[in-house]
């Protein structure tokens, strides 16, 4: 782990157990920190924080304040720590409803949103291949979650693309997003696990050769995310092919 990220991840789990006292049942590290080729340029930091009731208005507050003093102490990393915090319950019956949970993530401001079903995939991945900062294994306070279940969840993620990749039409980098996760989306409906995009790109460039070249390019795109000096609209389609052959290669189909 790069120095930079671990002191991150080392003032949450300093922080946390005393900011939240009682409230706090468990710290878990998630992502491309673990599971391998982690990007200090363009990668995120994923840790999810695990308490004994939901986050009310006053615990809100809190932790703002504490996101805002992270943000100021390690700039670099600023919009590129994603926190999310859920409760015992929501977790337990994350499959029977949706319950609210809040989230700090790139691009958003801290919220708080319904989860349910929605979120299997991230359980599912934090359930067996997470890194305990804090607290229980992770296996002891997230249900059961089959591999079918996790599968037919990418798959379902992967027909909502169908949709999504439209909001890439003027972000090179988005493209890149949308083409590197179809990668990881098809190595993890064929194998039941989660790994990094990287990974999956080398993978899907064995399994997919005709679209080889495009993932190649992606990769390129993702690490050239700060050149403005290029046609974005230009190499859309080539998002729009990947979200296609990859949905065909599901079996899933679109009106």
């Amino acid at each position: 782990m790069p120095a930079s990220a671990q002191s991150v991840v080392t003032t949450v789990m300093q922080t946390l157990p005393i900011l939240l006292d009682d409230t706090l049942v468990g710290i878990y590290l998630f992502g491309s920190l673990v599971w391998g080729d982690f990007d200090e340029d363009t990668s995120d930091i994923d840790i999810l924080v695990v308490l004994h009731h939901d986050v009310d208005d006053v615990l809100f507050t809190t932790l703002n304040t504490f996101h805002d003093e992270l943000a100021l102490q390690y700039p670099y990393w600023a919009g590129r720590i994603e926190l999310v915090y859920i409760s015992l319950d929501a977790l337990d019956s994350f499959k029977e409803k949706r319950s609210p949970i809040a989230v700090m993530s790139p691009g958003e401001p801290f919220n708080i949103k319904d989860a349910g079903l929605d979120w299997l995939i991230n359980w599912y991945t934090i359930r067996d291949q997470s890194q305990v900062l804090y607290g229980p294994n992770p296996a002891t306070i997230i249900p059961l979650i089959t591999r079918d279940e996790f599968t037919d969840a990418v798959r379902m993620q992967v027909d909502e693309w169908g949709d999504w990749v439209a909001h890439a039409r003027e972000s090179r980098p988005s493209q890149a997003y949308t083409i590197l996760t179809m990668c990881r989306a098809l190595y993890a409906w064929q194998a039941g696990v989660q790994t990094s995009k990287r990974q999956a790109a080398e993978w899907a460039m064995q399994a997919l050769p005709e679209q080889a070249q495009i993932i190649a390019d992606a990769l390129e795109w993702r690490r050239d995310h700060r050149n403005n000096d290029i046609n974005h609209a230009a190499t859309y389609r080539f998002a729009v092919e990947m979200v296609r052959v990859v949905s065909d290669k599901m079996g899933i189909v679109r009106e």
